[in-house]
């Protein structure tokens, strides 16, 4: 279908300031909105409250507002923009701007406001985004299709929600509807807390309404990006698994791409629950993030919830494919199907064409409790990271030990203060430590049965640490002047770093130690080479350097003779230093690139405009290390 012509103003709604749950991955996607429906000829016009980022440099929009993001001032700008309208359409694309974004589309729809100025949303309609936000009415729905959800009721008030609890038993799970990150939500474990936490919910949902349901604590977590288009074309983007088991909001749980632990069967019944969930619901295009949870030992399935836009796990799968979901949705929205949208990285094959990927992405949350010194720890359905690091390796191994070392915590392993005594309660509840405890558990004998009946954690990943850990193990038998080059070729191949390495042969905590290790490796040939992110698994040629380090043996992306300079991006997320950082670094490489050098940017953090594909002459998705910089500075 061709774009639509009688458009011709486009109001996009940022999301405002940085938030836990509603981070940098909004700027990143309103930027890829903005720049998308610019270049197809359309008028930009952005409203968003933070200045700190890209989306609102002049040149983004035809127009932006720096305004606070209420349906008051969104109104008047509505207003002015109306006056200002020479002929066409005026529309409302809702569904880059995270959740504050959507409610102030609802909130201005259901007030007469779009209808006054006859202002069309696109990309989601009003009816999708109530079924999709409202509880009760998304359970519904998948009743409907026939898809299994937890049993739950809608409450507005506390006596209906203990009367409800009392049928159901406890633990129940609060669930506030049209909140960010999980906010005023909780699991409630006897009355008391069930009191505590439904006055907070219904106190903090815009709508005054709480879902409570059954516990589905210690199930598996599953998500999947899906990306529809007018002609009813759906497809699946990327499968999420959380490392954590359902309990732990996405956001504070380490999530793998592609999922791991599904056999082929159950993620095709997955995938074929989450194309009859988005027809149902009824967005008509672009992406949106449907969340599972599977019992681990019955396989029973059930759909947890569903986002009708683009969300920091469509960032996350965007960076992990090189599909860029939020640029795809927006020119979706405005009349074109998929197999009518080019693919940047290989420009012969088109969007409908699902993304394949040969390679493991994980992501680590960052937490910050140190700044909160009165803050509780545990983790919950309610977010608390600040913060994210994206890896990718060629196994789950390495992408895991490469995204540790890119939360850039300042803390070497033998710097870890275990406490033995609190083993069990670190292992019983999610905390941001667990993964520490869990490897010290591991080096004590504790088994992967037990640790995984403790943990509700999948014994896939648990026997992954536990390799992680026997290398570790094998390393220490052998000094540093004598081991085998292959032992040494095989930890590098698990992620494991010259520093950590210099620890397991005792050499210091300097950066000498580190250094030394460096030199032999190089004495052995032992260096890392580095593989293409191209959505096809080397199928078609890939276009866009976009890289990350394996110890493999092809190089996928020769060095080029041009004059270049580094950028170092600043990592995850964090307090103190946010998407400001990210702003310095894009307009560095764009003005380096204009001085005619060639740019090539080292980052981490998925969530940034930084990290996108065609930012930079060249991406590497690197920790932001000595060891990695310098591996990608003599590539």
């Amino acid at each position: 279908m061709p774009r639509r012509n009688d458009i011709s103003k486009i109001l996009v709604i940022g999301s405002g300031p940085i938030v836990i749950g509603q981070s940098a991955e909004f700027d990143y996607s309103g930027t890829q909105a903005c720049k998308a429906l610019k270049a197809e000829g359309y008028e930009v016009v952005l409203a968003n409250s933070n200045p700190a980022t890209i989306m609102t440099d002049p040149e983004l929009a035809d127009r932006t507002y720096i305004e606070p993001l209420t349906r008051e001032y969104l109104e008047e700008i509505i207003r002015v923009e109306f006056e200002m309208k020479t002929g066409g359409k005026f529309a409302l694309l809702p569904t880059v701007g995270g959740q504050t974004a959507l409610n102030l589309s609802v909130e201005l729809a259901d007030s007469g406001v779009l209808d006054k100025y006859g202002v069309e949303l696109i990309g989601a309609q009003l009816r999708a985004i109530k079924m999709a936000e409202d509880r009760l009415l998304f359970k519904d729905a998948m009743t409907r299709i026939g898809l299994d959800v937890p049993k739950s009721a809608l409450v507005n008030n506390l006596r209906d929600g203990l009367e409800f609890s009392g049928k159901i038993g406890f633990p129940v799970i609060i669930r506030p509807s049209f909140t960010l990150g999980g906010s005023g939500g909780g699991i409630a474990y006897n009355r008391e807390e069930l009191l505590e936490i439904l006055a907070r919910g219904l106190d903090l949902s815009p709508v005054h309404e709480v879902l409570i349901e059954e516990s589905v604590l210690g199930w598996k977590e599953y998500e999947l990006e899906v990306m529809r288009d007018l002609k009813d074309n759906v497809i699946i983007i990327c499968s999420i698994e959380n490392f954590d088991p359902m309990g732990v909001h996405t956001g504070d749980s380490i999530t793998v791409a592609p999922a791991q632990t599904l056999t082929d069967r159950e993620y095709q019944c997955m995938r074929d629950a989450a194309i009859r969930v988005i027809r149902e619901i009824g967005v008509e295009t672009g992406g949106s993030n449907i969340q599972f949870g599977v019992h681990p030992t019955n396989g029973r399935m059930v759909v947890i919830e569903m986002n009708p836009r683009v969300s920091r796990s469509s960032a996350l799968a965007s960076k992990a494919t090189g599909f860029p979901i939020a640029k795809i949705a927006a020119r979706l929205a405005v009349g074109y199907t998929l197999d009518e949208i080019p693919n940047d990285i290989t420009r012969k094959t088109p969007a409908c064409f699902e993304p394949t990927i040969d390679y493991v992405v994980v992501k680590i949350p960052k937490w910050q409790f140190e700044k909160f010194p009165g803050a509780e720890e545990g983790l919950g359905p309610q977010m608390k990271s600040v913060g994210e690091a994206m890896a990718i390796g060629r196994t789950f191994k390495e992408a895991l030990m490469k995204g540790v070392r890119s939360l850039d915590t300042g803390k070497r392993a033998t710097a870890e203060e275990i406490e033995p005594r609190r083993l069990m309660q670190r292992l019983v509840t999610p905390h941001p430590e667990r993964l520490m405890y869990l490897r010290y558990a591991l080096r004590e004998g504790h088994t992967i049965k037990e640790l995984a009946r403790i943990t509700g954690i999948d014994p896939w990943f648990l026997h992954q640490l536990k390799e992680i850990s026997d290398m570790q193990k094998e390393i220490e038998k052998h000094p540093a002047d004598s081991v085998p080059p292959q032992i040494v070729r095989e930890a590098k191949r698990m992620g494991i770093s010259d520093a950590r390495l210099a620890d397991l042969w005792k050499m210091g905590d300097s950066k000498g130690a580190a250094e030394k290790v460096r030199h032999l490796r190089a004495k052995n040939g032992l260096k890392p080479v580095f593989k293409l992110v191209d959505t096809c698994a080397a199928e078609f040629e890939s276009y866009t350097p976009y890289l990350y380090s394996a110890y493999e043996e092809e190089d996928e992306a020769p060095p080029t003779p041009k004059k270049k300079v580094i950028i170092l991006g600043s990592g995850p997320n964090r307090i103190g230093q946010g998407i400001e950082f990210d702003y310095c670094c894009c307009h560095a490489s764009f003005a380096l690139r204009d001085d005619g050098f060639e740019t090539i940017m080292i980052n981490c953090n998925p969530e940034t405009v930084s990290t996108d594909y065609d930012t930079s002459d060249r991406l590497y998705f690197e920790p932001l290390t000595l060891e990695d910089v310098l591996a990608v500075y003599e590539h």
